[in-house]
């Protein structure tokens, strides 16, 4: 019986909803993919843990996956940290992104003491985190600070127009079937350069 030809369509990813709910699912979907293998992303998620946004953004940098993030709703939270770690990122006219403080909590009942070493972890790892989201998109950590504190909804547009994202056009939207996802994020060589590539600079 001969055998099935190998299937080489990049691997379609979403992340929806809560990260925690879907951690172990995501995980695996993420190992699927081989180091330095080729995914899209499609992101549609309030957020979740931080730690499980850790474990997603490190899977994705050190297998060295050539990752393509898409906000299709709502990137927000701990998700931001995913869609930073990849190495194109696009979003749409309707996107939406909150940046804000990293809520830590515990369910389980603890005393004084552990209390106070809790919070103590979190101050240090809430000061770490906000500085490696900064350096994944590539911005000075001041900029990233003015969007975390007090917190910010950030549109597709305005992500675009800071330099950390590409923006895919409403015609893309309104016309899909004469522009698959693939010539979106990958034009032919003769329309290359309708999305420009982003240019890093302080946001807004």
């Amino acid at each position: 019986m001969p055998s099935a030809p190998p299937d080489d369509r990049i691997p379609e990813i979403p992340i929806t909803g809560d990260l925690t709910e879907h951690e172990a699912d995501l995980t695996e979907r993420l190992l699927d993919v081989e180091p330095g293998g080729e995914c899209t992303l499609y992101f549609d998620s309030p957020g979740g843990s931080p730690y499980c946004a850790i474990s997603l953004m490190t899977l994705i940098r050190l297998r060295g996956l050539h990752a393509t993030g898409i906000v299709t709703g709502e990137c927000s939270s701990a998700a931001l940290w995913p869609f930073a770690a990849c190495r194109r990122r696009f979003v749409t006219a309707y996107s939406v992104l909150l940046f804000h403080p990293m809520k830590w909590q515990s369910e389980e009942n603890v005393g004084l003491a552990e209390a106070a070493e809790w919070a103590r972890h979190f101050g240090h790892l809430e000061k770490d985190m906000d500085a490696l989201l900064a350096d994944l998109f590539g911005i000075s950590r001041e900029a990233m600070d003015e969007w975390i504190n007090p917190g910010r909804y950030i549109s597709g547009p305005a992500l675009a127009g800071a330099g950390l994202a590409e923006l895919i056009s409403a015609a893309d939207l309104v016309n899909p079937v004469g522009s698959p996802i693939q010539q979106i994020i990958d034009p032919p060589a003769t329309t290359r350069g309708t999305i420009s590539a982003p240019q890093l600079r302080q946001a807004p």
